[in-house]
């Protein structure tokens, strides 16, 4: 497939989960894809049988706690290519043991978590959209999460933190649409990812299920699906979209788990 051929495309902490696949996906439609990443040699062990198949991923040095990585990251791909068609901003980051209730969780950790979370968008947004406009438009997909839409009994750093990845979304999209620089965000749900696995106890996983209409977990490739669309010119003309890709979790009434096995 070539739906991305002659594009270049920037895909942030994706050596893994949500962004490999993603990187993946977009390499697999044609596109030049640059990983943003801390370890290149690592990476570049990954990504070596994807690039004997005629795949074209590079990693280039990312690391999200170190904003003066954005610049030099974009920097690079620029001279290497100049241009960047396509941004995916797939880096995000939670601290569940500490992020809890309003009254009970770090407060420290919650200010964090905003910066991290909204400020990696903001600050690698503000870098790329130049560059985009210079070039005549691109597409920048931000990975949020329905942690964003529905609040939880927990995790209220992260929930709010990903509720301003959706509305910065929007700024975007609406700053500089007429530009034809696009911005939306994937809002994945339960996914299947190694780390959600490793830390998720199979209660919770069959608790959360019991919301999903579609009733399974969401798999890495299913977000990645979801980033391609918005990439690539089959939603040439959405912008500012907040889909979540979460198996129809949030859309029953609170009784839907209870009367679950009774449809």
């Amino acid at each position: 497939m070539t739906k991305l051929q002659g594009k270049v495309a920037l895909v942030t902490s994706s050596t893994r989960g949500i962004g490999f696949a993603s990187a993946l996906k977009l390499a697999e439609n044609g596109a030049i894809v640059y990983m943003g990443v801390r370890r290149i040699e690592a990476t570049e062990e990954i990504i070596d049988k994807y690039v004997k198949e005629g795949l074209i991923m590079k990693p280039v040095f990312f690391d999200a706690y170190k904003q003066e990585s954005y610049k030099i990251m974009i920097d690079q791909v620029i001279a290497k290519e100049g241009k960047i068609d396509i941004l995916v901003n797939n880096f995000g980051t939670g601290k569940p043991s500490e992020d809890l209730d309003l009254v009970n969780g770090n407060e420290e950790v919650f200010f964090d978590l905003l910066k991290s979370n909204i400020g990696s968008v903001y600050s690698i947004s503000k870098l790329v959209v130049p560059h985009m406009i210079e070039n005549g438009g691109g597409s920048i997909v931000n990975i949020s999460s329905v942690g964003g839409t529905i609040p939880d009994l927990t995790r209220i750093g992260y929930g709010v933190s990903k509720a301003g990845v959706n509305n910065i979304t929007q700024q975007i999209a609406i700053q500089y649409g007429r530009n034809n620089v696009r911005c939306n965000a994937v809002l994945p749900g339960l996914t299947a990812t190694e780390a959600a696995m490793d830390n998720m106890p199979k209660e919770f996983i069959d608790s959360f299920l019991s919301h999903i209409p579609l009733n399974r977990m969401g798999t890495p490739d299913d977000m990645a699906k979801a980033v391609l669309f918005f990439a690539s010119d089959d939603s040439s003309y959405i912008t500012g979209n907040i889909m979540e890709v979460a198996g129809g979790y949030g859309i029953g009434t609170p009784q839907y788990a209870e009367n679950k096995v009774k449809i």
